[in-house]
């Protein structure tokens, strides 16, 4: 069962997770930025979007996907977009921008700059990180 905030109503696991509460449009971490990188984001989003129990909130840096826990972060940055997602050991099929290690898995980070980055390993990866948590 969620809860979501009565303030920013960003969808929440319950009523005393702490979060950065305010209210951000999503178009507007995308002010400034080119197409090429609203389309891969918006590739990126028709795919997870779909997936059970997916809760999508923004923060004034990123747009974060939440399933039991945070699973998929995006952060649109001027030429490229940050996307961190989780996995239990290191990923040797990709070569991550930079990769750490804690709380038991990794965060991997990428920086994808053209729709064409966002390949099926990718999204294979992204899944798995989904299943993870």
């Amino acid at each position: 069962m969620t809860w979501i905030c009565p303030k920013c109503e960003r969808e929440l696991k319950n009523e005393k997770q702490t979060h950065y509460c305010a209210k951000v449009n999503l178009d507007s971490l995308f002010e400034g930025k080119s197409a090429e990188l609203v389309l891969a984001f918006d590739k990126l989003l028709l795919e997870v979007a779909d997936w059970d129990d997916v809760a999508i909130s923004t923060t004034p840096n990123c747009v974060v996907f939440v399933h039991n826990q945070t699973f998929l972060v995006v952060k649109p940055m001027k030429a490229a977009l940050d996307v961190k997602f989780y996995s239990m050991l290191p990923l040797t099929d990709l070569n991550p921008y930079k990769s750490l290690f804690y709380s038991g898995r990794y965060a991997n980070h990428f920086r994808i700059s053209k729709v064409e980055e966002l390949t099926p390993l990718i999204f294979r990866c992204v899944k798995e990180s989904y299943e993870l948590l």
